[in-house]
C-alpha cells in the first residue's frame, strides 16, 4: 500500500512532495497518492478523538510549510471589507442608533472604539443570544459609522492570491468536511432512545475538528472562498456523500443519514406527490379553519369538506388532535422533503439535529462575510425552517436553542436585499406563516367564551410549555424582523390568501386565558398563565401588527389598509359565529385578549390619520358595530372589587393591560374602538349599555332605596365611579381622534411626570413606545429630549449627609401644572390607584394652585377630527341627562353611595357638554315644544314629589317633549340651541322654574335649585351668589380650585352660552338669597369636616409625642454634654466649681433611669469598635525649603491614580504603613525589643477605632437587652453572637459598651488650678508619680467590665497586629497595642477634623467622642505594667545622666536613642502610665519636656538635608550666638550645636553627600528653616492639644492655617502668652529647658553617634523621620467609566490567571480580585473578603467592574453602597443594563471617601447582610 508508506514518513516532507506532484501538468499520480493517503488518515471508523488525523490535515494544507506561517501568508491576501467578528452570549458589544439602518446592528468593541461616535445615541450591551459585528456592511449601517479599518475598502489593493497556495486546501478540505459529517451521522441517535449526553459526547469528541474549521474561516477572504466552493458544490457532494460502491462502512453511514431524515417527520418524496394532488381547503369556520391546513383529500366541494370536519372538530380539539403539516394552503412545495444537494445543506441539517452546538453555529456564521456563501446559506436556512421549528418544539433546552437560532437568523434577515431575494425565490413569507400556524396548532383547546357547549372556536392554551416558556419567540422575532423591510411587508400585504392565513393565526389568540368570576369561594390555585398570555399577544400579534402599520403611512398604501380591515371584519364575523355570540355577553366572563379587535382598531386609526380614508367606508353595519363594542366594554369595568375571589392574578391582568409596554397595543385601541362605535351608534343605546355593563342601572333611580340584583352594596360605588370615569375618558381622550404624535408624546410625558418625579430611564420606559423595535424610540417627529426639556426641569442628584443618594430627576415645570396637568390621562395610565392620588397631592401642593382641597382641573381638549364628531352626541342625549339629574339629586339628598368623585365626574361631563355643542337648528319647532312641555312632564314631576315611589327613570322612555328638550333660546343663540337642553340641572331647573307652577314650587326649589344650593352648601357663605355675580365672572381664572369653583365655572359657562339660562339663574339667586333655614351639611362637606377633624386629632397626637420625645432627648443631651466637653464650664470661676463637684449623672436608654455610674452598677457608653488601618495615608514629601511650599504640599495630597493600562502601576512605598514597617524592622535589628516597641506606634496598621452615638445604658440592662435580641428570631442585619446590637434609642450599630468611670466630671476645678510651681518641681513630681506602682483595682463589676472591653478591643483587630515584638505574647506587645489604640483614635479624630485643628472645637466628632472614657479604660489596663525606672525615658528627657559603664551591658542591646523615638507615642505612654486622674499642671509639664525633644529631632532631621557647605555655614553662624543670653531659645545656636555633635565620631552626615546636594538646589533662609521646624513639630502639638481637650475639657480655639502653630502652642501653655504680633512666633521661643539645653542635646546626639553596629545611612533613615502625612485618600478614578471597563472586564486575575466572571477592584490599593470566585478561595474564604482583611483590617471598598456599583465589606457583613458613576442624566446604571456612557460623580466619590475616613459606613448605610465569606 502506498498510503501506508506515506503514513510512516515525515508529515512535512510528504506534504511538500505531494504539493510538488500536484503542481505538475500531469498531476494524476499526485491526486491518486493524496486520495489514498486521505482514505487512510481520514478514516471515520477511527475514534474522532484521535489527533493524528488533524495534524496530517494541517501539514497537508500548509503544503510542507509550518501551519502558523501558512496562516499568516493566507491572511495577507485577505480581501474582506466586513469585520464579521462572531461572538457568543455575554459578550460586550455596542449598538449605535445614529449609525444603524437596522435596529439589530451591533459592533464589536474594537470597531466601535475605532469609529467616531461622539454625540451619537449609542449604548453598550451584553449580548444575550450572541451576534456578529456589522462594521463594513452598508446594508445594515451607515458608512460614516465604519471604523478606520473597514472604512478603507481594503479589498481593492490586495494582490490576487497565487494559485498553488490554496491548492492543497481545495483537495484536502472536502474530505475533511465529509469526515466530520460521517462522524455526525454515526453518532446521532434519536432522542427518545438516547439521552442528551450521548449527543454531547459526540460533539465533545468533534470539538478539535470543528475548531479547526473555525480557525480556517479566520484566515480571511481567500480561505473563505475555498470553503464556500467546497460547501456549495453539488458535484463534490454527489461524489463523496454516498461513498464508493465497495466501501461498506460509507454505505451504512449513508443509510443512517436517510433514516434520520425520515424520522424527522419530514415527508419523503413519494408521500409528497400524493399531498400535492389533494384538495387544499381554506377553512373559514372557526375551529375547522385552524385544522384545514392539511391536505386531506376530501370529497366534493371544499365547502362540504369543512362541514364534515366540523362535526368532529368538537371532539378532536378536546383531545388536542395534532396536525401533520404536509403542505401549505398556497403551494405544496413550501415544506419540501429535504433532499440535500451539497455539504452545506447536510451540515445545517446536522447542526439542527444536534440542537445548534455553539461551535458549529460560530463556524457557519464566521463564513457570512463571503457573499456567495451568504446567499446559499440563507436559502438553505429557509429550506430547513419547518424542520428547525419541529426540533425546537421537542427540545429540552429550548432557551439555549432559541438563542442560537436567533443568533443565526438575525444575521440573515436583517439585510433587506437578502430578505427580499429569499421571499421571492423561496416563499419565505408563506413558510414563516405556515410554520407559526403549525406551531400554535400543537397547543389549541376549545374556547369556553360565551357558549361553552357549542363553541367552535379554538384558542391557544396558555399553560402549555410552548407559551409559558416563550418557545415561539425565535420564529416570531424572525417574522417581525422581515416585516420591517418595506419590500417584504408589501409582498405580505398584497397576498390575500397569506393575510387570511395570518388572520386565522391571530384568531387563535382571540379570547385566550378566559377569566371566569368566582362567585362562592376564593379560588384555590391562582394560575400564573396570564403573563404568558400577555407576552404572546404582544409578541405574536401586536408586534407584527406594528410592523405592518409602519408601512401604511401614506395615501399610496390605502389599498393595503382596506384589505386588512376587510379581512379583520370577516375574521371577526367568523369568530362571533364560532362562539355563538348574538347580542348579550355571557355574565361573569372576561378575557383581556382581543387581538382581532385591536388589529381592526389600529388599521382604522391609521387609515383616517395618515391615509385620508373616509371612516364610514371602512365601518360595518350597525349590528356588527354593536357586537364589536361588547367585548372591549367588558374589560373596561375592571376597577371594581367584584372579582376579589379570583385572587391577585386578575389584578395582575388589569395592571398589565394598562402598563406602559402593553397599553398602546391593548387599552388604547380598545378605547379608540369604543369611541368609533359610540360615534356611530345611537347615543341613548350606547349610554344605557355602559350603565348596564357596569351593572349600576338599578342605582339610577330617584327612590331613596333600591335593590341591586347583581352587586353588593359596597361594590356599587366603585362601579358607579368606574362607569362615570369611563364615560369621561371616552368623551375626552383624543389619542387617536386628532392629536398629533408630538402632542401625544407630550401628554404621555406630562402624565407620567405629574404622578412622580422620574429619572430619564424610567421615563423612557414608561412612555409607551411603538412596540415594534424598528420604529425607533419614540413615535413622531419631535425628539424625546427636546420634548422633555420643554415640559420638565432637571433636578440634579443630591447627596444628603445621611447617606441617601438621590439620582438625577425630572420634575414638571410650573406652567405644566397650571396648563397641562390632565387628570384623565393620569387615570388612564396609572397601574396603581395610589399614583392618581399621588398626582393629585402633588397638584395641590403646587404653589400656584388655590389652597384648600382642589378638584382635578378641567382641561380643554384638542379638536376632534371631523369624522369622529358623532362622539359629542353622547353628551347630548336624554339618557345621560336623566342619569345626571338623578345623580345630582341624590348627591344633594346626601345619598350614601355618592362620593365626591361621582360629583366631580358628573360636573366634568356637564362641562364637556357645554364645551362641545351639537350643531343643529330646531327653530321651526320652537312654539310647539312650549305647548307640550307642561303636560308631558307632569307624570314625571308628580312622581318626583312622591318620593317614596320607586321610579325607574331609565326604563321609562320619556316622550320626545320632555323638558330635557325644552324650549329653545332666542334665535340669536340658536347655534348653541340644545346646549342647556342637554344640560343637567339647568335643563330641568330652568324649564320648571319657567313654568312657575305654584303647586310644585317647593319641590322644585328643593330638588332643582340644587345648582345654586349645592354651591351654597359647599361654600357655606350664605350670600355668595348675588345677582350681579354673573356679570363679572371670568372663566379663565377658574381653571383651578375646589368644587365650589368648579360649579361657579360651569354656571358661568352656561350663562354665557344662553340668556335664558342666565335669567333663570338670576331668578333662583333672588329666591335663594333670603336666609334659608340651615340645611344639614352636604356629604362632601361632612366628609371634608370629618377628614379635617381626624387630621387635627392626628396632628395633636403627633405633637404630644414629639414634645415628649424632645424633652427626653434634651435631658439626655444635657447629661451627655456633661460627660464630654462643655466648653463653658472650663472658664467658670472657682466659686461655681463646687457645685460641679457632684457626680456625673447618666441616663440609661433602656430602663430610663438616671443616675451616676458606680463600681457595682456601672453605666457604659454604646460604642462601635472597628479595626482600622491607616496603612494608606500618603506621605507629604520632605518639607521644602523656599516658597515652593504649598505647591509641594498639594502634590502629596493628590490621590494615586487607578491604573487603566498595562504600563501604569501603583507603588505603595510612600504610604505611611510601609514607611513605619521599614522603621520598626530596622530598629528591631539594633535595639532592645521592649524599647523599640515604645518608640513607634502601630496605629497606622490595624489599630482599633472606637466611636459612640453618645447614648449610655446600665451594663446589666445591656446584658438583658442582648439576651432578648438573641431570642428574637427576626432576621437582623447583624450577628448577636458576635456581640453586635443596635443602640436601643437611635438604632445606630454598635458592638460593645465602654464603662464610664465613677466620680466627678472631668471639669472639676481643682485639677485646673493654674500652677505657680517651678518647672523643675513639676518635673520631679511627674517622676514620682511614675514611680508609684499601679494599684491593682479591687475586683468589682466595673473592673470586670473594663477587662471585658479590653478583650473586645483585642478581638476586634486581627491577631497579626498584636505581635510586633520578637517574642509573641510578651507584655510589651500588649503595652504597644494599648497605647496604639489611644494613638490611632487621636489621629483619626484629627483626620476627621480635616488634618488640623484650625476649625477649633466645632466638630461633630467631638460631640460624640468617647476618648475620655477610652483613656480611663486603657490607663487602668496599662497601670498593670510599670516602667522600669532605669529605662524610664522621662529621666533621659529631663536629666543629664552620667554615662554608665558599658561592660555590663555588652550582651544586651542598647535602648533606642531619644532622637529616634516617636514623640507623640511617648506622650501617650506617659499619660496612660501615670495615676489617673492626672493634674493638668503635670500634663503640661510632660508636654513641655517632650516639645524640647521634638524640636531637637526637627533640628537633626533638618540638618541632614543641608549641603555640606550650608551645614558648615550654619554651624559657624550659630556658634557665635551660643553665648548670648537667650541662646537656649535660639534655633541658630541649637542647630549649630546639633550639627557639631552629630558630626563627631561616626558622623551621620558622611552618607553620599553628592546625592543630597543634587537634590537640593534651593538655599535655606532663616524663614524657610523656621517654617520647616514648625511643620515638623505641628503633628505633636495637634495631638497634645486634642488630648488636653478630651482630658480637661479645654476648648479648642479656631484660627487661620498660618497661625495654627502659635495658637496651639498658646493653648498648651508652652508659648509665654505675652501678646506678640502673630508673624514673629519663633518655634524656639516655646522651649523650656530644666537643665542645660546644650548638655541635654549633647547627650541625645551621643546616643546616636555612639552606636557601634549601625551604618551611617541607617542612622540617617531613623533620624529623618517625617511626621507629616496627608489624609488618606481613595484612588483617583478616571472620568469615563468605559476606560475602567474596557481595561478590567477582560483582564485576567493575577492569582488564578483566568478572566473572572465578576471582577472587582479595591479602591484603596487598586488590587484586582475575583468576586465570589471559587478559583481564588482560600480556606473557604473568597478573595474579596480575604483582601479586605489584609488591606483594610476587615474593611474593603470594591468597585464591581461589570455592575459599576460599589460594595463595602465590613467584618462579616457587606452592603451595596451604590454607584459613583452616573450617566448624563444623573442616574446610576446598575449592572450596566442600559449601557449608556457613565461619568464619575465627584460629589458621590467624596461622600464615599468621607464615610471611609470617618469610619461611618456602619451608621449611614442601612442595608447590611452577612456575606458568609462568599464574596
Amino acid at each position: 500500500m502506498m498510503a501506508a508508506s506515506l503514513l510512516r514518513r515525515d508529515k512535512k516532507a510528504t506534504a511538500a512532495h505531494l504539493k510538488a506532484d500536484l503542481n505538475r501538468i500531469d498531476n494524476s499520480s499526485g491526486v491518486r497518492q493524496l486520495q489514498e493517503l486521505l482514505d487512510a488518515v481520514l478514516n471515520p471508523e477511527k475514534p474522532a478523538a484521535d489527533s493524528e488525523a488533524l495534524d496530517w490535515c494541517k501539514c497537508l494544507i500548509a503544503g510542507g510549510d509550518g501551519f502558523e506561517e501558512f496562516c499568516i501568508t493566507v491572511r495577507s491576501y485577505d480581501n474582506a471589507t466586513l469585520c464579521g467578528l462572531v461572538w457568543t452570549a455575554n459578550f460586550v458589544a455596542y449598538r449605535c442608533r445614529t449609525c444603524g439602518i437596522s435596529p439589530c446592528m451591533s459592533l464589536c468593541a474594537e470597531c466601535f472604539n475605532n469609529g467616531d461616535h461622539t454625540g451619537h445615541d449609542f449604548n453598550m450591551f451584553r449580548s444575550q443570544a450572541g451576534g456578529a459585528c456589522d462594521c463594513g456592511d452598508s446594508n445594515v449601517m451607515r458608512e460614516s459609522g465604519f471604523c478606520r479599518r473597514h472604512r478603507l475598502r481594503t479589498g481593492e489593493n490586495v494582490p490576487s492570491i497565487p494559485r498553488d497556495l490554496l491548492l492543497m486546501s481545495e483537495m484536502v478540505l472536502p474530505r475533511f468536511i465529509l469526515c466530520i459529517i460521517q462522524y455526525l451521522r454515526d453518532g446521532y441517535v434519536e432522542p427518545d432512545t438516547s439521552t442528551e449526553r450521548d449527543l454531547q459526547k459526540v460533539l465533545q469528541q468533534l470539538e478539535p475538528q470543528i475548531s479547526f474549521l473555525e480557525e480556517l474561516t479566520k484566515m480571511g477572504g481567500a480561505m473563505r472562498t475555498v470553503l464556500t466552493k467546497i460547501l456549495t458544490n453539488q458535484q463534490t457532494f454527489k461524489e463523496l456523500s454516498m461513498g464508493q460502491e465497495e466501501n461498506l462502512y460509507a454505505k451504512k453511514n449513508y443509510d443512517k443519514y436517510l433514516s434520520a431524515l425520515k424520522n424527522s417527520g419530514l415527508v419523503s418524496v413519494e408521500e409528497k406527490a400524493q399531498g400535492a394532488a389533494a384538495d387544499v381547503t381554506v377553512g373559514a369556520e372557526g375551529g375547522a379553519g385552524a385544522m384545514v391546513l392539511l391536505g386531506t383529500s376530501a370529497p366534493g366541494s371544499p365547502d362540504e369538506s369543512s362541514k364534515e370536519e366540523d362535526q368532529d372538530a368538537g371532539q378532536s380539539v378536546g383531545q388536542r388532535k395534532r396536525v401533520k403539516l404536509s403542505s401549505s394552503t398556497k403551494d405544496p412545495c413550501i415544506i419540501e422533503s429535504l433532499k440535500h444537494k451539497c455539504f452545506l445543506e447536510e451540515l445545517l441539517f446536522w447542526t439542527i439535529k444536534y440542537e445548534f452546538p455553539q461551535k458549529m453555529v460560530t463556524f457557519l456564521l464566521n463564513m457570512l462575510p463571503d457573499q456567495d456563501y451568504k446567499i446559499t446559506f440563507t436559502k438553505t436556512f429557509v429550506q430547513h425552517y419547518a424542520f428547525i421549528m419541529k426540533t425546537l418544539m421537542k427540545s429540552h433546552e429550548s432557551d439555549t436553542m432559541s438563542n442560537r437560532i436567533v443568533h443565526i437568523s438575525v444575521q440573515l434577515f436583517s439585510n433587506e436585499e437578502l430578505a427580499r431575494h429569499v421571499t421571492e425565490e423561496c416563499h419565505l413569507l408563506d413558510i414563516m406563516v405556515t410554520v407559526l400556524l403549525y406551531m400554535m396548532e400543537s397547543c389549541l383547546i376549545k374556547s369556553e367564551l360565551q357558549d361553552e357547549e357549542n363553541s367552535r372556536h379554538v384558542v391557544v392554551n396558555c399553560s402549555e410549555a410552548l407559551l409559558k416558556n416563550n418557545t415561539y419567540w425565535p420564529l416570531v422575532s424572525d417574522f417581525i424582523n422581515i416585516l420591517s423591510h418595506q419590500s417584504v411587508a408589501k409582498k405580505f400585504l398584497e397576498d390575500h390568501s397569506l393575510l387570511m392565513l395570518w388572520m386565522s393565526f391571530v384568531s387563535f389568540f382571540q379570547g385566550m386565558n378566559l377569566n371566569k368570576r368566582e362567585l362562592n369561594e376564593h379560588v384555590e390555585f391562582e394560575s400564573q398563565t396570564y403573563y404568558a398570555a400577555f407576552a404572546a399577544e404582544l409578541e405574536a400579534c401586536a408586534q407584527p401588527m406594528w410592523g405592518l402599520l409602519t408601512h401604511c403611512k401614506v395615501r399610496e398604501t390605502q389599498e393595503y389598509t382596506k384589505t386588512v380591515v376587510r379581512y379583520c371584519l370577516e375574521t371577526l364575523q367568523i369568530w362571533f359565529d364560532a362562539i355563538g355570540f348574538i347580542d348579550e355577553p355571557a355574565p361573569n366572563q372576561v378575557t383581556f385578549h382581543l387581538p382581532l379587535h385591536r388589529y381592526y382598531a389600529m388599521f382604522l386609526s391609521k387609515a383616517v390619520k395618515c391615509q385620508g380614508l373616509d371612516l364610514d367606508s371602512l365601518l360595518p353595519d350597525q349590528e356588527m358595530l354593536m357586537k364589536i363594542m361588547v367585548h372591549p366594554l367588558q374589560i373596561q369595568r375592571f376597577h371594581s372589587n367584584m372579582w376579589v375571589r379570583n385572587g391577585l392574578q386578575i389584578k395582575g391582568q388589569a395592571m398589565t393591560y394598562v402598563q406602559s409596554h402593553f397599553c398602546n397595543s391593548m387599552i388604547d385601541p380598545d378605547i379608540y374602538l369604543l369611541q368609533v362605535c359610540a360615534s356611530r351608534l345611537d347615543p341613548d343605546y350606547f349610554i344605557s349599555s355602559v350603565f348596564e355593563r357596569f351593572k349600576v342601572v338599578d342605582l339610577l333611580t330617584m327612590a331613596s332605596q333600591h335593590q341591586n340584583a347583581v352587586l353588593d352594596s359596597e361594590q356599587e360605588r366603585p362601579m358607579l365611579e368606574g362607569a362615570l370615569t369611563f364615560l369621561v375618558i371616552l368623551t375626552s381622550l383624543r389619542i387617536h381622534l386628532g392629536m398629533t404624535d408630538d402632542e401625544i408624546l407630550r401628554a404621555e410625558m406630562v402624565s407620567q411626570l405629574c404622578m412622580n418625579d422620574r429619572t430619564h430611564s424610567a421615563l423612557l420606559d414608561l412612555i409607551p413606545e411603538n412596540p415594534n423595535p424598528k420604529s425607533g424610540i419614540v413615535p413622531g417627529s419631535c425628539s424625546f429630549e427636546e420634548m422633555l426639556s420643554a415640559v420638565a426641569d432637571f433636578k440634579a442628584p443630591v447627596f444628603e449627609p445621611g447617606g441617601s443618594m438621590q439620582q438625577g430627576m425630572y420634575t414638571p415645570k410650573a406652567e405644566v401644572w397650571e396648563k397641562e396637568f390632565d387628570p384623565i390621562m393620569v387615570v388612564l395610565r396609572t397601574v396603581y390607584r395610589r399614583d392618581v392620588q399621588s398626582a393629585m397631592d402633588r397638584y395641590s401642593a403646587f404653589p400656584g394652585i388655590h389652597t384648600g382641597n382642589p378638584w382635578p382641573p378641567y382641561k380643554e381638549r384638542t379638536r376632534l377630527h371631523p369624522c369622529y364628531k358623532g362622539l359629542i352626541k353622547l353628551l347630548h342625549c336624554k339618557t345621560l341627562h336623566i342619569v345626571i339629574f338623578t345623580l345630582l339629586y341624590k348627591i344633594w339628598m346626601d345619598h350614601q353611595n355618592m362620593s365626591e368623585h361621582v360629583l366631580c365626574m358628573v360636573l366634568y361631563l356637564i362641562e364637556l357638554g357645554l364645551d362641545n355643542q351639537v350643531q343643529d337648528n330646531k327653530e321651526d319647532e320652537e312654539p310647539c315644544i312650549e305647548e307640550h312641555c307642561h303636560d308631558s312632564w307632569f307624570p314625571g314631576t308628580n312622581l318626583l314629589s312622591n318620593l317614596h315611589h320607586v321610579i325607574n327613570f331609565v326604563r321609562v322612555r320619556v316622550p320626545e317633549t320632555a323638558p330635557e328638550v325644552k324650549r329653545e333660546a332666542p334665535p340669536s343663540t340658536s347655534t348653541e340651541a340644545s346646549s342647556y337642553g342637554q344640560n343637567l340641572r339647568e335643563a330641568q331647573v330652568f324649564s320648571l322654574v319657567a313654568e312657575r307652577r305654584r303647586k310644585f314650587q317647593e319641590i322644585i326649589n328643593r330638588s332643582n335649585t340644587e345648582a345654586t344650593q349645592l354651591h351654597q352648601k359647599m361654600s357655606s357663605k350664605q350670600n355668595s351668589l348675588s345677582a350681579s355675580w354673573l356679570e363679572d365672572m371670568d372663566t379663565s381664572r377658574h381653571a383651578h380650585g375646589d368644587g365650589i369653583t368648579a360649579i361657579e365655572r360651569i354656571l358661568t359657562k352656561a350663562a354665557t352660552r344662553s340668556c335664558q339660562i342666565k335669567r333663570s339663574i338670576q331668578d333662583i339667586c333672588g329666591k335663594v338669597c333670603p336666609p334659608v333655614p340651615p340645611k344639614k351639611n352636604s356629604p362632601t362637606d361632612k366628609k371634608t369636616m370629618d377628614k379635617e377633624e381626624r387630621r387635627q386629632r392626628a396632628r395633636e397626637r403627633q405633637q404630644k409625642l414629639l414634645a415628649e420625645f424632645a424633652s427626653r432627648q434634651k435631658s439626655f443631651m444635657e447629661t451627655a454634654m456633661d460627660v464630654e466637653s462643655p466648653d463653658t464650664e472650663a472658664a467658670m470661676d472657682l466659686g461655681a466649681s463646687e457645685v460641679m463637684e457632684s457626680e456625673v449623672l447618666y441616663d440609661c436608654v433602656i430602663c430610663g433611669q438616671s443616675g451616676p455610674s458606680t463600681e457595682d452598677r456601672p453605666t457604659g457608653l454604646v460604642v462601635l469598635l472597628q479595626a482600622s488601618s491607616w496603612y494608606f495615608m500618603s506621605q507629604c514629601p520632605p518639607l521644602p525649603f523656599s516658597d515652593e511650599v504649598l505647591g509641594h504640599r498639594c502634590k502629596s495630597k493628590e490621590a494615586k491614580k487607578l491604573p487603566t493600562s498595562d504600563d501604569e502601576h501603583i507603588y505603595a512605598a510612600d504610604t505611611c504603613g510601609v514607611a513605619n514597617d521599614v522603621r520598626l524592622t530596622l530598629m528591631q535589628r539594633f535595639f532592645k525589643d521592649s524599647s523599640c516597641l515604645q518608640s513607634v506606634s502601630i496605629g497606622w496598621d490595624g489599630g482599633v477605632y472606637v466611636q459612640t452615638c453618645g447614648h449610655t445604658l446600665h451594663i446589666d440592662c445591656h446584658k438583658s437587652y442582648m439576651e432578648s435580641l438573641r431570642n428574637d428570631q427576626v432576621l437582623q442585619g447583624f450577628s448577636v453572637d458576635k456581640g453586635e446590637f443596635t443602640c436601643p434609642l437611635c438604632r445606630q450599630f454598635a458592638n460593645s459598651v465602654l464603662p464610664c468611670r465613677p466620680g466627678r466630671g472631668t471639669e472639676a476645678g481643682a485639677w485646673h488650678t493654674p500652677t505657680n510651681k517651678k518647672p523643675c518641681v513639676l518635673v520631679k513630681e511627674v517622676e514620682d508619680l511614675q514611680e508609684k506602682l499601679g494599684l491593682f483595682p479591687t475586683e468589682s463589676n466595673l473592673s470586670k467590665e473594663m477587662e471585658f472591653v479590653i478583650k473586645d478591643i483585642k478581638n476586634t483587630t486581627q491577631k497579626k497586629y498584636m505581635d510586633y515584638g520578637k517574642n509573641p505574647g510578651s507584655p510589651d506587645n500588649d503595652f504597644l497595642f494599648m497605647y496604639s489604640v489611644a494613638r490611632s483614635n487621636l489621629e483619626l479624630e484629627l483626620v476627621h477634623r480635616g488634618g488640623n485643628l484650625c476649625s477649633g472645637g466645632a466638630s461633630a466628632a467631638a460631640k460624640r467622642s468617647c476618648l475620655n472614657q477610652l483613656f480611663h479604660v486603657l490607663a487602668m489596663h496599662m497601670r498593670l505594667y510599670s516602667i522600669d525606672s532605669a529605662y524610664n525615658p522621662w529621666t533621659k528627657l529631663t536629666q543629664v545622666t552620667q554615662s554608665k559603664e558599658t561592660d555590663g551591658f555588652d550582651e544586651e542591646r542598647p535602648e533606642v536613642p531619644m532622637l529616634f523615638r516617636d514623640v507623640p507615642s511617648l506622650l501617650i505612654i506617659f499619660v496612660l502610665t501615670m495615676p489617673q486622674p492626672l493634674r493638668k499642671e503635670h500634663f503640661s509639664c510632660v508636654v513641655k519636656m517632650l516639645y524640647n525633644l521634638q524640636f531637637t529631632q526637627a533640628l537633626a532631621a533638618l540638618s541632614s538635608k543641608f549641603s555640606p557647605e550650608e551645614r558648615q555655614a550654619w554651624s559657624t553662624a550659630g556658634a557665635l550666638k551660643k553665648n548670648a543670653a537667650n541662646a537656649e531659645k535660639s534655633f541658630e545656636a541649637l542647630l549649630s550645636h546639633v550639627i557639631s555633635e552629630l558630626s563627631k565620631d561616626k558622623s551621620v552626615y558622611k552618607v553620599n553627600t553628592e546625592e543630597t546636594s543634587m537634590l537640593i538646589s534651593s538655599v535655606w533662609s532663616p524663614q524657610s528653616i523656621e517654617f520647616s521646624l514648625q511643620q515638623f513639630c505641628l503633628p505633636f502639638l495637634r495631638l497634645s492639644c486634642l488630648l488636653q481637650h478630651h482630658l480637661y475639657g479645654d476648648s479648642l480655639t479656631g484660627c487661620l492655617e498660618e497661625e495654627e502653630f502659635s495658637s496651639l502652642a498658646e493653648c498648651l501653655g508652652i508659648l509665654p502668652s505675652t501678646p506678640q504680633p502673630s508673624n514673629v512666633v519663633h518655634s524656639a521661643s516655646c522651649l523650656q529647658w530644666v537643665v542645660s539645653a546644650f548638655d541635654l542635646v549633647t547627650q541625645w546626639c551621643t546616643e546616636v553617634t555612639g552606636l557601634s553596629q549601625m551604618q551611617a545611612e541607617q542612622s540617617l533613615t531613623l533620624l529623618v523621620q517625617d511626621p507629616q502625612w496627608a489624609a488618606p485618600r481613595l484612588l483617583q478614578l478616571p472620568d469615563n467609566y468605559n476606560i475602567i471597563f474596557q481595561y478590567y472586564h477582560r483582564k485576567a486575575c493575577t492569582a488564578c490567571k483566568k478572566v473572572p466572571k465578576d471582577p472587582a477592584l479595591c479602591l484603596v490599593c487598586g488590587a484586582f480580585v475575583c468576586l465570589k470566585g471559587v478559583c481564588c478561595k482560600q480556606q473557604g474564604t473568597c478573595e474579596c473578603v480575604l483582601h479586605s482583611q489584609h488591606c483594610g483590617a476587615a474593611t474593603g471598598i470594591f468597585l464591581l467592574i461589570n455592575a459599576s456599583v460599589i460594595i463595602i465589606i465590613r467584618g462579616h457583613r457587606f452592603c451595596l453602597w451604590g454607584s459613583v458613576y452616573l450617566d448624563a442624566h444623573g442616574e446610576e446604571d446598575r449592572d450596566l443594563r442600559r449601557g449608556k456612557p457613565l461619568f464619575l460623580c465627584d460629589e458621590r466619590y467624596r461622600v464615599l471617601e468621607q464615610q471611609w475616613v470617618s469610619h461611618t459606613f456602619d451608621h449611614i448605610n442601612k442595608r447590611w447582610g452577612p456575606h458568609y465569606n462568599g464574596l
